[in-house]
């Protein structure tokens, strides 16, 4: 029977033994895209358009090509090359198996590289876009929020795997973590205009926008994770991108070179100092974790929480990090782009006359907080339950 049985179970050990390579390339494609975003972005604000091959678009659409490739061959090998076991645990299209975060991440990938012509000929008949979100943006905002769901749908899949994965188990658990810290970046990205600047955190919008997106995803990934602190995890990783980025891109010189230009710009500006999501994350933690049975319940106390703890940090914090005692090198020395005219506007808050935050602002801030939990929660109650 020993004799027998070691031939078997050597392939499954061995399997076992090394870590997916196409986990790695899909993480290493969703990181590649949040860099190459917050790049592109400050290209925008420190250079201006001058060509579509700029470095940030390398990187931007290297991470989709990567991400498709690696998920396309999976499928391939999964289809053809597959042992039956892989292949019924697979999703089917079109004839093709593969693991359902894979396909995820190839109808993005596809997504983002339809993206690059649209976007191109947009800048060649418009300019330069005024709005983060133009309509090539937008699918490429939808392409590469597909590969970093995908990957979290791979990384669900395998934190709850049998024990042929156990010795990768809790790399799986962190890295699912990681990988919903860089889809809470792409939505602070996404709302970049509204929430990316400390100036506009004495203002109602702010809150709402950051109730309706953050919670929702800090919410799915608390009741997803099998770690012990996921929500607080996956808002440090979003954090600590921004916070690189901020160190790493004044480093190297930028010249712009798209009229008007009324800030002399010498360095890449850097994204501004992130949300401090990691404090009302760890409420989110506490609640879903130790909190009502009830969904309702936990997305109600998750809801107010969130906006209640938010609004205590970022409104306090945020007065130190407008006042020129913020301008240095953790904070940030050069903020502003370009085509900025230099006024007291930057040492201020912004649209507080026509957007103030009062107690209705409040009420309507953590009713759509309350809301979004309540979809996070039952989103990340599905992805629990995946397991291919």
């Amino acid at each position: 029977m020993t004799a027998t049985a070691a031939p078997a179970t050597a392939p499954r050990a061995a399997a076992a033994g090394a870590f997916p390579a196409h986990i790695a390339a899909v993480l290493l494609a969703a990181t590649s895209v949040i860099v190459g975003v917050i790049w592109d972005i400050s290209w925008h604000r420190s250079v201006g358009r001058d060509t579509f091959w700029t470095s940030a678009h390398l990187a931007i659409y290297l991470g989709g090509i990567l991400a498709g490739v690696s998920c396309g061959a999976l499928v391939l090998r999964t289809t053809f090359g597959g042992t039956l076991e892989a292949r019924g645990r697979a999703v089917r299209f079109w004839g093709f198996r593969g693991p359902l975060g894979a396909w995820v991440c190839i109808w993005g990938a596809i997504a983002m590289i339809a993206s690059a012509p649209f976007d191109n000929w947009w800048h060649n008949a418009y300019g330069l876009d005024v709005k983060v979100l133009s309509p090539p943006h937008v699918l490429l905002a939808l392409g590469f929020t597909g590969i970093q769901i995908g990957a979290l749908l791979l990384l669900a899949a395998r934190q709850h795997a049998d024990d042929t994965d156990a010795p990768h188990r809790e790399a799986y658990r962190v890295l699912f973590a990681y990988a919903a810290g860089l889809l809470v970046a792409n939505a602070a990205i996404i709302g970049f205009e509204y929430v990316g600047f400390p100036n506009a955190a004495h203002n109602a919008l702010y809150y709402k926008i950051c109730a309706g997106a953050f919670p929702f995803l800090l919410a799915a990934t608390a009741r997803a994770s099998t770690l012990r602190w996921p929500a607080t995890t996956a808002a440090a990783s979003y954090m600590a991108v921004n916070i690189l980025m901020l160190w790493i891109l004044p480093l190297f010189p930028a010249t712009p070179r798209l009229a008007p230009i009324y800030n002399a710009v010498d360095h890449f500006v850097p994204p501004p100092f992130p949300i401090l999501l990691v404090v009302p994350a760890l409420v989110i933690d506490l609640v879903v974790r130790r909190g009502p049975e009830s969904d309702w319940g936990r997305a109600a106390l998750v809801g107010i929480g969130f906006v209640l703890v938010l609004l205590a940090v970022q409104w306090t914090v945020t007065r130190f990090l407008i006042s020129p005692s913020a301008e240095n090198f953790v904070f940030g020395t050069q903020r502003w782009s370009y085509n900025n005219t230099i006024g007291p506007w930057r040492y201020q808050f912004w649209r507080i006359r026509t957007d103030p935050l009062t107690g209705a602002g409040v009420v309507t801030a953590v009713a759509i907080g309350v809301a979004s939990a309540r979809l996070g929660l039952w989103w990340g109650a599905w992805m629990a339950r995946v397991r291919r």
